[in-house]
């Protein structure tokens, strides 16, 4: 007989106490978290019933507003679903009101039970049960780039890098991989790993990145990659939560200065077969990877064009496509190099995997990886073989031809019958129609620097 879910409420309102309020959070296509605040009385019967929110949660843009062109508006009657708790997501929020806030993810269901097909989590675990039925498991790592600003904006109202905490000075330097900026920034990387901690989020590593400001942290892989993006999502908000609780905001945006580095996402992946073999790494070790290897770097490659609407999924992600700053401008691949889109790295033959290094920082961790893997699925299915390798660098070999236009990456979206048939045509149309209107938004508003040239030379 299985557990009875109201026991986690029991368990987790009986081992604190001081909990007062829980927020109840669902990832929308942009992966910002929305949802409802409940007091500690009426988890269990969250628990039990579940708690509405409406479908067009799914149809909201940046701003919040429902995009009606997705169907999931007015035009449905802007009806309710019911929403479950994910089991295991229920942690305290350590960094809100003194320790007395919780979390709880939720997950969007049909009247009848199934699935409702625009919840992003519910996409990716519609791509997982093509490699369940194969025998197949996914192992996920996700790699999250930030930025930390100062919450002052400079003289022209433009962001700016944090003074340190240590020294009061304004980073103006890369410096990656600085051990003497981690420790300027120890107070606030401590309090994200104790917090993960308190949330039970496998964090790995963090380091300084390339950037004044720059951060990275990384998730230990893990055989659910459900678990795995959930804990990409929550960390996201755990990163803002701190850093503001520390005087600093935190962005994902992928491009947030114009001259310095974007911000990305990279995930890892390998596969187990049903022994727990990983079907990525040669049995002797004498060759860097397997035929399902090939396949799998040749589904990426392939459906890459038209993955750029998801992986790039707003109007400033694409300005991080810019060359010489480590941003794939091109489908490649290669062992041990930074230069290529799809990067295999090097180290242990057990551990072989695929690392892929297109997306933003502003992606939705739960379509990424559903993305990814319905390629990798795709390079498996039709036995798929990829170009030779990339030795050396990628962007001094390989013309770029991913494209930088939004218009034309949701309109390779739109007509890719790989990616329909993989994460659902319904929800690839909600997901469209919701990028299309945003990204017509953004053409009525004119930025400063087209009225300093334009304005009096035209």
């Amino acid at each position: 007989m299985s557990p009875n879910p109201v026991d986690e409420a029991q368990a987790f309102l009986e081992r604190h106490p001081d909990i007062v309020s829980i927020d109840l959070l669902i990832s929308d296509l942009n992966g910002v978290l929305r949802g409802k605040r409940i007091p500690r009385d009426n988890l269990e019967k969250v628990y039990r019933d579940g708690v509405n929110l409406p479908a067009s949660v799914f149809a909201l843009d940046i701003h919040g507003n429902t995009v009606e062109e997705t169907g999931l508006g007015l035009d449905s009657g802007d009806g309710d679903r019911v929403c479950h708790p994910v089991p295991g997501t229920l942690m305290p929020s350590p960094w809100l009101r003194n320790g007395q806030q919780a979390q709880l993810l939720m997950t969007m269901a049909e009247p009848d039970g199934t699935p409702f097909f625009a919840d992003p989590r519910q996409v990716l675990d519609r791509v997982l049960e093509r490699f369940r039925r194969a025998g197949l498991t996914p192992v996920v790592a996700v790699e999250l780039e930030f930025y930390l600003v100062d919450r002052q904006r400079d003289d022209l109202g433009m962001i700016q890098p944090p003074l340190s905490p240590s020294s009061g000075e304004r980073a103006t330097q890369s410096q990656l991989y600085s051990i003497n900026e981690l420790d300027e920034y120890a107070d606030f990387l401590e309090a994200i790993h104790s917090a993960a901690a308190t949330q039970e989020l496998p964090l790995d590593t963090a380091l300084k990145e390339c950037a004044p400001g720059q951060f990275e942290i990384n998730l230990i892989h893990s055989d659910d990659a459900l678990a795995a993006c959930d804990s990409a999502v929550l960390l996201k908000r755990l990163i803002k939560g701190v850093a503001l609780k520390h005087g600093f905001d935190a962005t994902f945006m992928a491009k947030p200065y114009g001259t310095e580095a974007g911000s990305g996402t990279h995930v890892h992946i390998s596969l187990l077969d049903e022994n727990g073999r990983n079907v990525f790494s040669d049995e002797d070790g004498a060759h860097l990877g397997t035929p399902e290897l090939q396949r799998a770097v040749a589904g990426l490659l392939e459906t890459m064009p038209a993955s750029m609407g998801l992986l790039a999924p707003n109007l400033n992600s694409f300005k991080r496509f810019q060359p010489g700053l480590y941003v794939p401008m091109a489908p490649t691949w290669g062992y041990d190099n930074r230069s290529v889109a799809v990067r295999i790295p090097s180290g242990d033959n057990r551990a072989r995997r695929i690392e892929h290094r297109v997306a933003g920082a502003d992606v939705n961790p739960y379509l990424l990886v559903a993305t990814l893997l319905a390629a990798i699925d795709h390079g498996l299915h039709h036995h798929l073989t990829p170009p030779p390798a990339i030795t050396g660098n990628a962007y001094d070999q390989v013309a770029p031809s991913l494209t930088n236009s939004w218009r034309q990456a949701l309109d390779l979206l739109e007509r890719d019958e790989i990616l329909a048939e993989a994460l659902g045509p319904d929800f690839l149309r909600v997901f469209v129609a919701n990028r299309r209107v945003e990204r017509d938004q953004t053409m009525q508003s004119i930025s400063k620097l087209e009225y300093d040239w334009y304005l009096r030379h035209v």
